[in-house]
């Protein structure tokens, strides 16, 4: 208020005539220009990647070309070598990942064990499964190597599968500590690890941002990669006996929707909570894409067919506009000491990590009643910064005359 009140009231002889009524008004105004937090104000948004994509709304470059109609509740195009974002739609908004999560699973877990090493499954590995859960068809008592755990993950989206690789690694709870520990050196802040299967745990989140993160730092490594562009894969069925398993990515099989040209993966996901959610990547022209949408409002196939419009509209703005922000690089893997910070260039780039304030602020009871409150103590400050000020002035004017 210092500041305030020696903007307003400066030492002036003009400010001595200033009555008491314009006073409160003054105070009562200077109050209500300030942002006042409520029990239910609008949390901060992130704005890892550039101070745009903490925005609300679309975000894409002027003169760029169309976009396609879409429903998501958040999209993301992204340069997968470059690290440009295209475009945006909510993009650190926090949802509910489904399966997509398991990106982030196997980039923590999947360097851990080689391919070739067989485990035999106990009963233990196989507990805790969340009923509902899509399965591969692991059996307790059946010997698989790791490489075939990995194929039932990624093709059938197997939380079996994800839970026998998390016993070996240390169990579940080590496993969702290793998670949250990787999503942090992402940087990817939005996503809060339950469990490592994605599915509809309270609390469990992410975003079209870090997904996006999650899929590029996992395309880095050769296995992840195959696994993700592997349409089919013969499965143990105990003893010598094989099934075939398909991947459930449509975009990859063709299966409903047109298959994607150039398409490399990534995930899928799908519960009755979180709805579809996928993220896809494709190479075309010696470009590749990265693309997250999370959430169509209507249809199964919607989730494919708004991923593949962006891939297109994508491949059709690269090179043509400015970024709206960008995908960070991890902590460790930048120079050591420096800062994290969005890429020099990236348009709208701010400081890696600073919150924005979110757009919409709820205007309840209790927020109408701790305003007032706050406006009432801010009026009160100022009117007693008045009178302490016309108190302290005769003997200010003494020592001047003295």
């Amino acid at each position: 208020m210092r500041s305030l009140y020696g903007r307003l009231m400066p030492g002036s002889s003009s400010s001595h005539h200033l009555s008491r009524r314009a006073a409160l008004a003054l105070g009562l105004g200077a109050a209500a220009s300030v942002t006042l937090p409520g029990p239910r104000a609008a949390a901060a948004v992130s704005a890892v990647g550039g101070e745009r994509l903490g925005r609300s709304g679309v975000q894409v470059a002027s003169g760029a070309p169309r976009l396609p109609k879409l429903a998501a509740k958040a999209w993301l195009v992204a340069d997968h070598d470059s690290g440009d974002v295209l475009a945006s739609y909510a993009a650190h908004h926090a949802l509910p990942p489904a399966s997509t999560l398991k990106m982030l699973f196997a980039d923590t877990v999947l360097p851990k064990f080689g391919g070739t090493s067989v485990h035999k499954v106990t009963a233990a590995d196989l507990a805790g499964i969340p009923y509902g859960s899509s399965l591969v068809g692991v059996q307790a008592g059946t010997s698989y190597t790791v490489e075939q755990l990995w194929q039932g993950v990624f093709l059938r989206s197997g939380n079996d599968a994800v839970h026998v690789l998390a016993s070996m690694n240390g169990g579940v709870g080590e496993t969702v500590r290793q998670m949250q520990a990787r999503a942090k050196d992402l940087q990817a802040n939005d996503t809060h690890v339950v469990s490592p299967d994605g599915f509809d745990h309270k609390g469990q989140v992410s975003s079209a941002y870090d997904l996006t993160l999650f899929a590029r730092a996992g395309l880095k490594n050769d296995d992840f990669r195959g696994y993700c562009a592997t349409k089919t894969a013969d499965f143990p069925a105990g003893g010598k006996k094989t099934f075939q398993i398909q991947n459930t990515d449509r975009l990859l099989t063709g299966q409903g929707v047109a298959a994607y040209q150039g398409l490399i993966g990534v995930k899928n996901g799908y519960t009755s909570h979180a709805g579809n959610t996928f993220t896809g990547a494709a190479t075309r022209g010696g470009r590749t894409l990265l693309v997250t949408v999370m959430h169509p409002k209507s249809g199964y196939e919607a989730v494919y067919e708004e991923t593949a419009a962006l891939l297109d509209w994508g491949f059709a703005a690269a090179g043509k506009s400015d970024p709206v922000g960008t995908l960070v690089t991890p902590l460790s893997e930048q120079p050591k000491g420096a800062a994290a910070k969005p890429r020099a260039g990236a348009a709208g780039a701010g400081a890696a990590g600073a919150p924005v304030a979110a757009t919409a602020t709820s205007h309840t009871d209790d927020w109408a009643f701790g305003g007032s409150a706050a406006v009432a103590v801010l009026a009160g400050g100022g009117l007693l910064a008045l009178r302490r000020r016309e108190r302290e002035r005769p003997s200010r004017r003494r020592r001047r005359q003295g």
